[in-house]
């Protein structure tokens, strides 16, 4: 399993467990987070919910670089695995609240888009490298196009790998409702979910619908344009994995960028 489940006093702390990785995901793990999140639909004791990722260096860097989605042919479909990773797609309308301790980037933002607000370490950097290996940023900046201010989500997704948000930057735009220190995020993300809980239920997740209605049919109608986008700006698979390589082999995959 690559996702732990521990469930107490109406709070479920949900962390992805793939540490060696990064907690980047594979298609096992979007597949028991789909499963995850439609288990708490009919489960009572789960009244609200934590999701955060092992090891402290990631919250998660998006899909594994080792998967093969084989595509088809048609610029017109696209085979996303992580379409279905979040709770809101999984029709869970209980509250999520994110823990991200280290760096959070790319298909991260799947999961950072679809929870109601995110506590952040002090440490914590976010960005979005699609541009830098010759791939369309559409769903990732759709979802962080709701958090964060049009000119901060633009200048993150067009600036690839050379930039990352840092921690207190994404808490003076936004994106991060609280900062805590590195190690001690989930616990601040537990407490506030166990207040979430001690809340009559009903009302927390009416209120969750509602706060999401507000910008839903916008969201929706983004989304709707993300795979013809991404087939037809995507670079080839071959192409992009030259470009993964040239920077491996180089040796400025982690430090050619700058935090701000």
């Amino acid at each position: 399993m690559t996702v732990r489940t521990e469930i107490a006093d109406g709070v479920a702390l949900v962390t992805l467990d793939r540490p060696a990785r990064h907690n980047a995901i594979d298609l096992a793990t979007a597949g028991e987070l789909a499963a995850t999140w439609r288990a708490f639909r009919s489960d009572d004791a789960v009244r609200a919910a934590v999701l955060t990722g092992a090891g402290g260096r990631a919250f998660s860097t998006g899909i594994d670089r080792s998967v093969e989605v084989p595509q088809p042919a048609s610029p017109f479909s696209l085979d996303d695995p992580l379409l279905r990773i979040g709770p809101k797609t999984n029709d869970l309308w209980k509250p999520v609240v994110a823990a991200v301790d280290g760096m959070a980037c790319g298909g991260a933002f799947y999961l950072l888009g679809e929870a109601e607000f995110i506590i952040a370490a002090t440490t914590a950097t976010f960005f979005d490298p699609h541009t830098t290996y010759g791939m369309v940023s559409a769903y990732e900046a759709i979802h962080m196009a709701q958090r964060m201010p049009f000119g901060e989500v633009a200048r993150m997704s067009l600036m690839g790998t050379a930039e990352r948000l840092g921690a207190a930057r994404a808490y003076e735009i936004g994106l991060v409702s609280e900062l805590a220190e590195p190690g001690a995020v989930t616990a601040a993300a537990l407490r506030c979910a166990a207040v979430l809980a001690a809340q009559p239920t009903e009302a927390v997740q009416g209120t969750v619908r509602a706060l999401w209605a507000a910008k839903e049919a916008v969201r929706a109608q983004a989304l709707a344009h993300a795979p013809q986008l991404i087939a037809l700006g995507n670079l080839p698979p071959d192409r992009q994995a030259e470009l993964f390589r040239a920077r491996r082999q180089s040796g400025t995959e982690a430090p050619d960028f700058r935090v701000r």
